[in-house]
């Protein structure tokens, strides 16, 4: 049997060749067009969508994934006292001490601080391990073979951009070879090789366009709601249950938090993300009994008709460019439900969108 690193060095190995094939036939495509076609009408609108393309491809591929910092990782006591303790019960007050300062406001399925046993660090919110990657990765979104890359924090307008001229290189070559095609089939092109590539290149770009142009949407679609792929399929638990929704700030502020607030890099493949990949602002904010003690006593309280208080901003979102506006935030007062006998209540500050 094979020794491990010599299966690990293969996998790396086999890892690139969807990256290979991707590269082969945007290289034969150039060539297709730019030497065989050859209509130089087309070519600075080609060249200008091949650039952005490739620009684009080579970012998403080589950004390497954001993993968490070291304010993350426990401390050499706790890791010690963890792995000593036999009983989960145990070892999650110690995570519960250690993330008590951390900005963290989503939990697992059972209440449990998530923690990685693999990296050995408490994950902030939006953060999962990559089995591939072998890491965790900040805001992990999915690890995509196509790249050979984790697709996250780091990388994720990288490969929106990457998505979205991939579809608009697609559609140019598609729309400008379609006059060729069309004498293709009507015997009116010269018979020389070119017709083949002319051919296969209508073909292949317009069914990269229809596969890419379902992906591309669905991304826009979680842009816009301000979720990643991991919690589409399974919603982030905050300390009131799981939201889907927890995470989202309107459309708006949605796509202001991956393109960032300058909108002349909108369209260029350079890092504009806001945040640091650790925290991130949330529409729901539950307040603990101590929290909310302390800010009744800073600030008076705004009670509705159900007597709930409303404390004040989280230092976490307070901090944040996407909610510095004092106008942005409202009371929910008329939208509050009564709390079953027996649960525990609790504060909703929401943002309007």
């Amino acid at each position: 049997m094979a020794p491990s690193h010599v299966l690990k060095c293969c996998q790396k190995v086999l890892a690139w060749v969807p990256v290979a094939f991707i590269a082969l036939v945007v290289a034969w495509s150039y060539y297709a067009y730019v030497v065989e076609l050859c209509v130089f009408v087309y070519l600075v609108v080609f060249h200008l969508s091949f650039v952005m393309f490739v620009w684009s491809y080579w970012k998403t591929i080589f950004t390497s994934p954001a993993s968490p910092s070291n304010e993350f990782c426990l401390s050499k006591a706790d890791k010690e006292q963890y792995e000593k303790e036999e009983r989960p019960e145990s070892q999650q007050e110690i995570l519960r001490r250690a993330a008590k300062d951390l900005p963290i406001y989503t939990t697992t399925a059972s209440r449990a601080i998530r923690y990685c046993d693999r990296c050995q660090l408490i994950k902030p919110d939006r953060c999962h391990h990559c089995s591939a990657c072998d890491i965790c990765v900040l805001k992990m979104d999915h690890h995509c073979p196509w790249v050979n890359n984790c697709v996250g924090f780091s990388n994720y307008k990288f490969f929106l951009l990457f998505l979205m001229y991939s579809l608009l290189y697609c559609l140019f070559v598609a729309a400008t070879v379609l006059q060729y095609f069309i004498k293709f089939w009507t015997n009116e092109l010269p018979d020389t090789h070119a017709k083949f590539h002319v051919l296969f290149l209508f073909f292949v770009a317009a069914m990269f366009f229809i596969s890419i142009l379902s992906l591309f949407s669905y991304h826009c679609w979680l842009v816009g709601k301000n979720r990643s792929t991991i919690e589409t399929f399974r919603a982030p638990t905050f300390r009131n249950g799981p939201d889907k929704n927890g995470f989202s700030l309107g459309c708006s502020k949605n796509l202001r938090e991956v393109f960032g607030d300058e909108k002349k890099y909108w369209l260029l493949p350079i890092f504009t993300s806001l945040g640091d990949g650790c925290n991130f602002p949330t529409r729901l904010v539950i307040m603990d009994p101590e929290q909310l003690t302390v800010s009744s006593q800073n600030e008076p309280a705004k009670s509705s008709g159900a007597n709930q208080s409303f404390p004040t901003r989280p230092l976490s979102e307070s901090q944040n460019r996407l909610l510095a506006s004092d106008s942005q935030w409202a009371e929910s007062g008329p939208e509050e439900e009564n709390v079953k006998s027996g649960a525990k209540k609790h504060i909703i500050v929401s943002l309007e969108s």
